[in-house]
């Protein structure tokens, strides 16, 4: 069977009836030609011979390269979706990979910043220059709305209500969801727009809607993202390890520490299930127990 035709129907019912983001589908994509690689290696010509035993042997040969859990069990849920797809498409009669169970994943606590090594970020960027002035808005907005970076980097002019301090985000599956953000954000924000984002804009001769630009006057990428989060980490001289994604960690982290309920989080993060949003609070618990530790006279 023609593995790469089976490879471009997967990704046009990703894209058109999924509505799957590109980062998703890129996914998708390296671990179909993951499995197509074995399969070929394997002698195994079609999609309708694999079978549980197939399977067996894929996983060990993940395993053998040295794969984290994590990483087995995104390759499992993407093939479990993609003969699924063949299902519907009457391409094979059964899908094999609903007779393997998941790996057991390890609970780990997210990763977060306390409110000391934040403040520092805050003070790092020059605001006098353009540069300097979107690199704070960007600080500011990632930590006052927990956006992920993709979701930052999609934000337009047009998605900001100033009025009353929301943001329209777009999240996975395109589902939209309005944060609010505070003084501090607007501020950083209004002063970048005004002025930073206008001299950015003199780079380049086409206008973008994008709210975040590079030095060339168009729209940031989510790897320019990371860049520049790296750069505000490195002039502040912390010494711990600062991802986009730890700052949404921070956001939530931070909410339930202050007493925020654990629904109006799940909202705010764009989480579809209250699951997700659960494992922050054993970063609550432990805030709580440091707290009880340090205040109780019989602790």
């Amino acid at each position: 069977m023609n593995f790469d035709y089976l490879r471009e129907a997967f990704v046009e019912y990703l894209q058109v009836e999924k509505n799957a983001s590109p980062y998703t589908v890129k996914f998708y994509q390296d671990d179909l030609d993951t499995f197509f690689l074995f399969l070929k290696e394997e002698g195994i010509d079609h999609v309708k011979d694999v079978d549980y035993a197939v399977i067996r042997v894929f996983l060990t040969n993940q395993y053998q390269k040295n794969l984290s859990r994590r990483s087995v069990s995104r390759k499992l849920s993407s093939l479990r979706t993609f003969y699924r797809f063949l299902e519907r498409e009457e391409k094979v009669e059964s899908n094999p990979f609903l007779q393997v169970s998941q790996p057991k994943m390890s609970k780990s606590i997210p990763d977060f910043l306390y409110e000391e090594e934040i403040e520092k970020l805050f003070h790092i960027s020059d605001l006098s220059t353009p540069l300097g002035q979107r690199n704070q808005a960007i600080l500011e907005l990632l930590y006052a709305t927990g956006m992920r970076v993709s979701e930052c980097a999609n934000v337009k002019l047009a998605h900001l209500d100033f009025m009353i301090g929301t943001v329209l985000v777009r999240g996975k599956g395109n589902k939209e969801r309005y944060i609010p953000f505070g003084r501090y954000a607007q501020d950083a924000l209004e002063r970048y727009i005004q002025d930073g984002r206008r001299k950015l804009l003199k780079h380049t001769t086409d206008y973008s809607e994008s709210l975040f630009l590079n030095a060339r006057g168009t729209t940031l990428s989510t790897r320019g993202f990371r860049l520049v989060l790296n750069k505000i980490v490195k002039d502040a001289a912390l010494t711990v390890h600062v991802h986009p994604h730890k700052l949404r960690h921070t956001f939530a982290t931070h909410l339930l520490n202050a007493g925020a309920d654990l629904r109006s989080v799940q909202e705010l993060l764009g989480h579809k299930n209250l699951s997700a949003t659960q494992i922050y609070t054993h970063v609550s618990k432990d805030h709580l127990r440091n707290i009880y530790k340090n205040s109780h006279p019989r602790a």
